[in-house]
């Protein structure tokens, strides 16, 4: 498990489930299993269900009676239980972001550590590729991802270099991206700058940000009263959108109240002040230290 992905913040997220040993509970982002098993260490008669889009997670199924893992997007939440028969559920783990492996693997083109071909699908039976988003948007799509995803203020120079690379050949691989970078990234650090450009075409070709929002409208729906929810996040546009979900049950600006008093929202902050993990689980896992734990339950 270990060598596939280390779990982050496992005591914080289980202790935020509350879990009942007879209760029904989702693991969203099953992975390695890591907080999987510490679910099901908690469990007497109760049941998991778990999802990852992923194939390659498939081999880390947990034999166990009590568990059952779903090749499937975690956007199908509702329909994946109803066809199980399951109408209300006791709580729901997600763990978001990518694992361990596929940034160490390298071979799937998540990182710039590896020169390998630009592909970024979490589900490898969708055309779409990292590669496909290079060659094939405008420079207006491609300014949009970077500004929306990247949080690049001012992405024209950045698309510029892009344009012009790809008129000369295609980009295949990371090490094609790196090179029409260089004018940007030479004499100085770039990691982070690379970090979210790569993180920014990862989100693109995986709908990152569409699926969780299907699946935050979702989770009132499949929860039961008084059922908890908790979400770790690793980047600022995915806590901003749990945040503003759990406070206020949509995803539209803040301030838009309106003169007519809001819904009461479906669910309600447990921990007031976001989570994040103790300085010896960063010590021990330095890419834990982005990430941010957040608990609701069900009103």
């Amino acid at each position: 498990m270990s060598s596939y992905h280390i779990p982050v913040m496992v005591g914080e997220s289980v202790a935020g489930l509350n879990i009942s040993p007879e209760g029904i509970y989702v693991d969203l982002t099953f992975g390695g299993g890591g907080h999987s098993r510490a679910i099901l260490s908690k469990l007497k008669g109760g049941r998991l269900i778990a999802f990852d889009q992923d194939a390659e997670s498939l081999k880390n199924r947990l034999d166990d009676k009590r568990f059952l893992l779903l090749q499937q997007n975690f956007r199908f939440l509702k329909y994946n239980l109803k066809y199980l028969g399951i109408g209300e559920v006791d709580g729901i783990l997600a763990d978001l972001g990518v694992s361990s492996h596929h940034f160490d693997e390298g071979g799937r083109g998540f990182t710039y550590r590896a020169d390998a071909v630009l592909d970024m699908r979490m589900n490898r039976e969708q055309e779409l590729t990292a590669a496909d988003i290079l060659n094939s948007y405008t420079p207006a799509e491609l300014e949009r991802l970077f500004r929306e995803y990247a949080e690049i203020k001012h992405p024209e120079r950045l698309v510029s270099l892009l344009v012009r690379a790809r008129e000369t050949a295609p980009f295949r691989t990371a090490g094609d991206l790196l090179a029409a970078l260089r004018p940007m990234t030479k004499g100085g650090p770039a990691n982070r700058f690379l970090s979210r450009l790569f993180q920014a075409l990862r989100i693109e070709v995986n709908g990152e940000m569409e699926s969780l929002k299907e699946m935050l409208m979702q989770v009132p729906q499949v929860l039961r009263k008084g059922g908890r929810l908790v979400v770790i996040s690793y980047h600022s546009l995915e806590d901003r959108l749990v945040k503003q979900f759990i406070r206020t049950g949509s995803f539209g600006p803040a301030e838009e109240t309106g003169p007519v008093e809001r819904e009461q929202p479906p669910l309600r902050a447990v921990n007031r002040k976001v989570i994040t993990p103790a300085a010896e689980e960063t010590g021990k896992n330095p890419r834990a230290r982005s990430a941010k734990l957040r608990i609701a339950e069900k009103i």
